[in-house]
């Protein structure tokens, strides 16, 4: 499984920003790849920063480009 400093780097390089980690974290939730509770969030069902939805394909992108998801 690629980190989140890979998945950063890929997107940047392919898209031109650098998505934060809680929108990685978030997409990782919607698409049903395991994620530790991070010690700043209130509370497993809400997230604080959810990914945008312009930013939400990019890193989809990167998770099919590191085989985290199936095409």
């Amino acid at each position: 499984m690629a980190s989140y400093d890979e998945i950063k780097d890929y997107v940047y390089e392919k898209y031109g920003f650098v998505p934060k980690s809680c929108w990685i974290a978030d997409m990782k939730d919607a698409c049903g790849i395991p994620v530790r509770m991070s010690a700043q969030r209130k509370s497993p069902e809400q997230r604080n920063y959810p990914c945008p939805q312009g930013k939400r394909q990019a890193i989809e992108d990167a998770f099919r480009h590191f085989h985290m998801i199936d095409e």
